[in-house]
C-alpha cells in the first residue's frame, strides 16, 4: 500500500502514555472552590499534597496532572501521564492510521453531504471514553457518544501474531470498519439499534448487531472502492490482506479458536464467511446503497 508522504488527518488525539483511572463523577462543581482550597491550603490539605508529589516522584508522573485532577473530578475518572517513549515502528503505525483516517475523510466527504469527521484517539493499555473505561483487549472500537475511534496500536501486532492477519491494508480496513460505525451514528442506524435494547430477546439483538457489523463491513469495502479510484495507492495482495483480515475476526473462527466449538446465537459480528462477503460487495459495487444489511434475507 503506497500511503508514505500523503495527508495525514489532524482528527487525532495521542493519549499514548496516559493511564487512566477513578470511577468518575458528575464533574466539577464550582461552589466546591473555596472548601477545596481551604482543605489545601490546612495541615491536611499540605500532608495530601506531599502524598502527591512523593506519589509522583516514585511514579515519573507530573504532580500537576494529579492535583488538576482532585480539583476537577470529571465523569471519566483521572488521567495521569507517565514517561512513555513510543518505539519507531509505533510512531510509524501512527502515521499510516492518521492517513487512513485522512483518506476516509476525503472519500465520505465526496460520497455522503454533510458528513461529520470523526476523531481518532490513540491510547496505550487503557483509556477513558464517552462509553466507559476500555483496556487493550477490548480491541478497536467506535464510541457513539463522542464520535471517536479507538486504537491501541498493539492491535495491529496481535492481528499479525495471534490472528494471522498481517498487512497494511488489512489495517486500514480496520480503521475504515470502526469509520463506518460512525457512518451509522450520524445516519440515524445506531440510534435505531439503542432503542431495540430491552424491547427484543438477546438472541435476536444479537442478530441485528451482527447486522450492524456487516454493514459496516461494507461501507469499509466502499471506501477501499473510492479511495483506490481516486488515488490508486493498493498494490497487488492488497485486497486479500482485507479479506484475510474480515475472515480472521469472524464470530464462528473467534469460538472455534477459543473454546473448540461454536454458538451461531451468540454471534454479534458475524461468521468469517459473511464479513468477507459484504467486504467485497462493498468494494465491489462502492455503492452505499447496496449496503442495507437489516433488509436482507441474504447475510
Amino acid at each position: 500500500m503506497k500511503w508514505e508522504g500523503r495527508r495525514r488527518s489532524s482528527n487525532v488525539e495521542d493519549r499514548r502514555g496516559q493511564r487512566v483511572g477513578g470511577s468518575g463523577g458528575g464533574g466539577f462543581n464550582p461552589m466546591l472552590i473555596g472548601p477545596l482550597l481551604k482543605i489545601l491550603f490546612s495541615k491536611t490539605g499540605l500532608i495530601i499534597v506531599g502524598v502527591i508529589i512523593a506519589i509522583s516522584v516514585l511514579t515519573g508522573t507530573n504532580p500537576l496532572t494529579f492535583l488538576g485532577n482532585f480539583m476537577g473530578g470529571g465523569q471519566q475518572g483521572f488521567t495521569t501521564e507517565t514517561n512513555y517513549t513510543p518505539s519507531a515502528e509505533e510512531d510509524r503505525l501512527a502515521a499510516f492510521s492518521e492517513t487512513i483516517l485522512a483518506d476516509t475523510e476525503d472519500v465520505w466527504n465526496k460520497v455522503l453531504d454533510n458528513y461529520r469527521e470523526p476523531t481518532l484517539v490513540l491510547f496505550s493499555g487503557q483509556v477513558s471514553s464517552a462509553c466507559g473505561m476500555a483496556s487493550s483487549a477490548t480491541g478497536p472500537f467506535y464510541c457513539p457518544g463522542d464520535e471517536k475511534l479507538y486504537i491501541d496500536l498493539s492491535f495491529f501486532k496481535e492481528m499479525e501474531m495471534k490472528l494471522n492477519a498481517p498487512g497494511d491494508f488489512a489495517q486500514a480496513y480496520v480503521i475504515a470498519h470502526e469509520v463506518g460505525h460512525h457512518i451509522q451514528k450520524i445516519s440515524g442506524i445506531t440510534a435505531e439499534m439503542d432503542k431495540l435494547r430491552g424491547q427484543v430477546s438477546e438472541k435476536e439483538y444479537n442478530q441485528f448487531s451482527v447486522r450492524l457489523e456487516l454493514q459496516a463491513d461494507f461501507l469499509a469495502g466502499v471506501w477501499a472502492n473510492h479511495s483506490q479510484k481516486s488515488i490508486g495507492w493498493m498494490e497487488k495482495g492488497d485486497l486479500a490482506e482485507a479479506l484475510n483480515a474480515a475472515n480472521a475476526i469472524g464470530d464462528d473462527r473467534l469460538q472455534k479458536q477459543a473454546t473448540g466449538r461454536v454458538t451461531p446465537d451468540s454471534f454479534t459480528h458475524g461468521t468469517s464467511a459473511q464479513r468477507m462477503k459484504w467486504f467485497k460487495k462493498g468494494f465491489e459495487t462502492g455503492d452505499i446503497n447496496q449496503g442495507d444489511t437489516f433488509n436482507t434475507n441474504d447475510l
